[in-house]
């Protein structure tokens, strides 16, 4: 078992992983922790691991991590496997993974696989895989701003505190996007492949993180005041059904005609440039409870 550690997620977690790489060794189960020093770094050592036959890749880290991790065993036979250490652990929740040392422990020995089929951001730079979710407009402007420091402080708090503080400064900006060949405008666009967002809140009852395709989230209103709104239903999980919130199913999103606009997948700014969503080439199976 090879386990991909970063170092700078959910530092206030860091003995759950101690305390699962106990359990595993004290049962015989071999293991390899390599830490990351950079962004990037956990897809080259899930890559190295998987080319040399590694069969279980465990990213111990947030949603960003695991999503890197996924990136470098995609398409190989590893399969990959969970730490859930991070600020919001969406993925974790999605596919409802356990917390505790024990239960994390026995998964990674023994537990079943469920299928993800992760998305593909299309830049100028390259690709980008997301296991979750892609967002375009305040809230990967928010992400964009958010402070490191203030996120170790205060979690997933950082984040609503700076949205606060963001609200009155962004302009809202209509976005340009085509949705499997039809054009229509949004405020944001959220591109998931799950349920969830921001940790255990619900997003949309349409998606299916095992299948091809995407669950888009058009947000129609802009300004401070329906930003606010969508803000506040959203951990009422009251956000789909309020006016304003479109969902539509699709395979390929692209987003054109558009000035620099702020992009995050999984958590982690993405850049201005994302040009489009794909599907990747194939899944990758997931250990679960």
């Amino acid at each position: 078992m090879f386990i991909v550690f970063n170092p700078t997620s959910g530092r206030r977690r860091w003995s759950l992983l101690w305390r699962v790489l106990d359990i595993l060794i004290a049962n015989g189960i071999r293991v390899e922790l390599a830490e990351t020093s950079h962004k990037g770094h956990a897809t080259c050592l899930a890559r190295e691991a998987a080319a040399r036959g590694e069969r279980l890749v465990v990213a111990a880290g947030g949603d960003g991590t695991i999503a890197e991790v996924a990136s470098g065993i995609l398409g190989t036979s590893s399969r990959l496997g969970v730490i859930p250490l991070g600020t919001a652990n969406v993925l974790a929740q999605e596919l409802g993974l356990p917390f505790s040392p024990k239960p994390v422990a026995a998964a990674l020995a023994f537990g079943r696989t469920a299928r993800i089929w992760p998305g593909i951001a299309e830049t100028a730079e390259g690709q980008r895989l997301f296991v979750q979710m892609l967002g375009v407009g305040f809230d990967a402007h928010v992400v964009q701003q958010v402070s490191p420091g203030l996120k170790k402080v205060l979690g997933k708090g950082a984040y609503v505190l700076t949205a606060m503080n963001e609200l009155p400064r962004y302009g809202f900006p209509r976005i340009s996007v085509r949705l499997d060949g039809t054009e229509t405008t949004a405020v944001s666009v959220i591109v998931s492949k799950g349920r969830l967002y921001g940790g255990a809140y619900h997003l949309t009852s349409h998606a299916t993180p095992g299948e091809p395709g995407f669950s888009v989230i058009l947000f129609d209103r802009g300004g401070p005041g329906a930003a606010a709104v969508y803000g506040a239903a959203l951990p009422l999980n009251l956000l789909e059904k309020l006016p304003g919130v479109r969902q539509i199913r699709a395979h390929r999103v692209e987003f054109h005609d558009n000035p620099a606009m702020p992009a995050q997948t999984d958590g982690d700014f993405a850049g201005t440039d994302v040009m489009s969503v794909i599907d990747a080439e194939r899944a990758i199976e997931v250990i679960v409870a």
